[in-house]
């Protein structure tokens, strides 16, 4: 790890010299702005470094999130029969070149890196008293004592929240509310735009990775020094700009959500059954409607039976004669003489 302690070491003194340069020795507000800005732009440099190998991760996280479907589908086509299984991942994979490790190498070049910058901040400290290890690194006794000696608002940055008077403790809390905040909209960020996982083993790595991360920083934060604490509020506030980009340059490819589908499919049985007992209710509507047409037309073939037979038979006319009809219904009536 020396090489990298090294090259951290190297870009730090960098800053600081070039910065120096610019606005000399002054220490406004009671802060050594040439080690400071000195800190904050050795992150920058370090994530820009970085940049193009985070990007490379992010493409390969979002190559591996659009063939999930069709890894789900094999693993569910040959649930028994593991070595198929690997065969047909392995071709899938290949296919549609996609590699699942290539996402975790860049994460196994950012480890030791970051652990350089942290190692190089907490190097500083007025404890280390040999020459030797002053030296180290490619420092000067006169860098390393410069560097001690760096104040932050008039709080030294090689002190932390539990070892400094009022003004170390103001300044570290400060700067350890910012780290905390800024960890949690982070990580907010990148669950609004993913959701929240289906599976609850899923579920309870965001909350843990929600609320665990920014409370393991507060309470750690007070242990650092405050050189370390500034180091990770620029790092917060880079990684919460560079993240926003990277999801609005490359979305998250977001899975089927399988509760949602079933309750529009439950929905959707349910407006059937809806439409179909509307059906029902429409056609006993319509057959009472020909029922009641059919007992309406029956009670006006009544009505014109009752006038039929309330019709009044006009008597016969004086002088008329009787129709042979009733001539012979009045002989057959009559008796005989």
């Amino acid at each position: 790890m020396e090489p990298v302690y090294t090259t951290i070491s190297a870009i730090l003194l960098f800053w600081h010299a070039a910065w120096e340069r610019l606005i000399g020795s002054t220490e406004a507000l009671g802060t050594s702005w040439a080690w400071v800005l000195g800190i904050v732009f050795l992150v920058l440099t370090v994530r820009l470094a970085l940049f193009p190998v985070i990007v490379r991760q992010v493409r390969s996280q979002r190559a591996t999130q659009r063939i999930q479907p069709q890894v789900k589908a094999l693993q569910e086509k040959h649930k028994g029969d593991r070595e198929t299984l690997q065969k047909e991942l392995a071709a899938l994979f290949q296919r549609e070149k996609v590699s699942p490790f290539a996402q975790f190498v860049p994460m196994l070049v950012q480890i030791p890196v970051v652990i350089g910058l942290l190692h190089v901040l907490r190097h500083l400290r007025p404890e280390v008293t040999s020459e030797a290890s002053r030296t180290l690194y490619g420092w000067t006794l006169t860098q390393f004592d410069s560097a001690i000696n760096a104040q932050l608002f008039t709080a030294p940055i090689t002190a932390g929240f539990t070892t400094g008077d009022l003004v170390v403790k103001l300044v570290a809390a400060v700067l350890i509310a910012v780290m905390t905040v800024t960890t949690y909209l982070t990580t907010r960020q990148m669950i609004s735009k993913s959701g929240w996982a289906v599976d609850e083993p899923a579920r309870t790595i965001q909350r843990l990775m929600l609320y665990g991360l920014p409370l393991s920083l507060l309470i750690s934060g007070a242990l650092f020094p405050i050189g370390v604490v500034l180091y990770w509020v620029t790092q917060n506030v880079f990684a919460l700009a560079q993240q926003a980009w990277i999801l609005r340059r490359y979305p998250v490819i977001k899975p089927p959500a399988q509760g949602r589908a079933g309750g529009e499919s439950r929905a959707q049985g349910r407006a059937g059954g809806e439409s179909r007992a509307q059906g029902r209710a429409e056609g006993e509507s319509r057959a009472q409607g020909r029922a009641g047409g059919e007992s309406r037309a029956q009670g006006r073939a009544g009505d014109k039976s009752k006038s039929i037979s309330r019709t009044p038979v006009a008597p016969p006319k004086v002088g008329a004669k009787p129709s042979s009809k009733r001539k012979n219904q009045r002989y057959e009536g009559s008796p005989a003489r």
